[in-house]
Parts: structure tokens; sequence; C-alpha cells
């Protein structure tokens, strides 16, 4: 069974933080204990979830430059029961280049996680659109990788390039990691477009491919600034059924993976 899940596409703009509250939010819902974790500076996350980036005492850059405990700095969502959340400020940006300097520097946010992984039923992790010191630890923490891809043209270019950064980790700091699958995003039914770019990446790169696709909506736009995911802010939209329904789907992955 796998626990620790990382979402990363080095392409921005594909639904990562979205996917991972959403997923987050449905999981929790469904009775499962939930960690989120923001690993990227720019907060979307910690924000979309209902904080202030600017206001918060601790985050995860503190446990990066070891001043605290990751336990420490790990605050429950407001109007989700067992969802938490591991936050991020801006200061991960310095925490990144602090990363550098260390030894063993992929391997501080598993390390950090370990004394926590027995307290939740997953831990999915918000990978930075980039493929630096922050997103390969994420690749390091996790047991498998979901790839969210817009359905657009041209978004399937990074996939390649983030499957050879993948087999990188296998090599050099994390063997086991594998890739759990594709979860297609800002998907129009109406156009050809959009299957024909699904259809290239399953013969291009044998993954799986998670179904149902999540279709574009404004409704994704609006719950951000209300601190909330799609699934409270418009429960009966097309996105919220979507990403219900992948979470079964990517919770059974995890039993059988």
């Amino acid at each position: 069974m796998l626990k620790v899940i990382a979402v990363a596409n080095q392409k921005g703009g594909v639904a990562k933080t979205t996917t991972v509250q959403s997923l987050g939010v449905a999981l929790a819902q469904q009775g499962h204990r939930v960690l989120v974790v923001d690993l990227d500076p720019q907060a979307c996350l910690t924000y979309s979830l209902g904080f202030d980036p600017d206001e918060l005492d601790s985050s995860l850059h503190d446990v990066f430059v070891r001043r605290a405990r990751l336990n420490e700095v790990v605050k429950p969502v407001p109007g989700v029961p067992n969802l938490h959340l591991a936050p991020a400020t801006i200061d991960l940006a310095g925490a990144e280049v602090h990363l550098l300097t260390r030894t063993g520097r992929e391997h501080v946010l598993a390390q950090a996680l370990a004394p926590v992984l027995d307290d939740y039923r997953a831990v999915l992790i918000d990978c930075p659109p980039s493929l630096g010191v922050l997103t390969i630890n994420g690749l390091t923490a996790a047991e498998a990788v979901i790839v969210p891809l817009q359905c657009e043209a041209l978004s399937h270019r990074g996939v390649g390039q983030l499957l050879e950064t993948i087999e990188d980790v296998r090599q050099f700091a994390n063997e086991k990691l594998q890739v759990l699958g594709v979860i297609p995003t800002m998907f129009d039914a109406r156009t050809t477009h959009s299957r024909q770019v699904l259809s290239e990446v399953e013969e291009r790169y044998g993954l799986p491919m998670f179904q149902p696709s999540v279709p574009k909506s404004v409704r994704f736009a609006e719950a951000p600034g209300l601190g909330q995911s799609v699934l409270q802010h418009a429960p009966t939209s097309p996105g919220a059924v979507a990403y219900r329904a992948l979470s079964t789907r990517v919770y059974d992955a995890m039993q059988t993976a």
C-alpha cells in the first residue's frame, strides 16, 4: 500500500495545486486522515485552504532550516475535519538556497515526514512548477507520482522531461518511486484536440490514465479566493464530481500498487 504521493509537473498552470487540494478534501470527506504538503514558495495551496501565508508564524521553511519539526508547523484545515496542511511561505525560496549547501539535501523532506507518517492514511505533496531541489525533495519523499496533464496544445511536451527526472531520482535517491498515473485536467469534451492530447501521451509514454477527466470550469477560479476547494464551494459542479470520483480511483490505486 502506498501512502506518500507527489503531484508534479514542471509546467505551470496545469492544476497541480487544485488537484492536491481537491483530492485531499475528497479523501478527508471520506473519513481518511490526510496531510497535504505545500512545497511551492508561491504558497498557492496554503492560500487556497484558507490561510494567509504572510501571517503564518511558521511554515515548511522552518523545518528545512532546522528551526522546527514538521508536527510543529502542521495546521488543521478549517471546515475540513481529517485534513491537515504543512504550509508554505515565500521564505521557502530561501530554504531552497539553504538546501543546496546541505549534505543529503534531497532527503530533507523525507526525513521530516518520517515521524508523522503513521498519523495519516495519505500524504499529498504539491511540488513547485520546476525541477529544482524542492521538487527533487518531493519526489525523493514520495512513493509514487501523479502527473496532472493540461489537455491543450504542447502541454505534454514536458512529460518526457519529468519522466527523465523521475528516473534520475530512482537511480540516485529513491529506487522505489513509481508513476501512479496521469490526471487529465482542463478537459474540453467539445473538442477532438483534448482527446488527441491524451491519446498521444498514452501512446508515447504508456502511462496509466485516471478517469474521469477534469472539465474546464470557472468554479475552480472562484474557490481559492474563498479559502475553499471546489468540493466545498460548488459540491455538485462537474469539476467537484470529477475529483470525487478520481479520489476513489487514486485511493484504490494506492491500495493495489
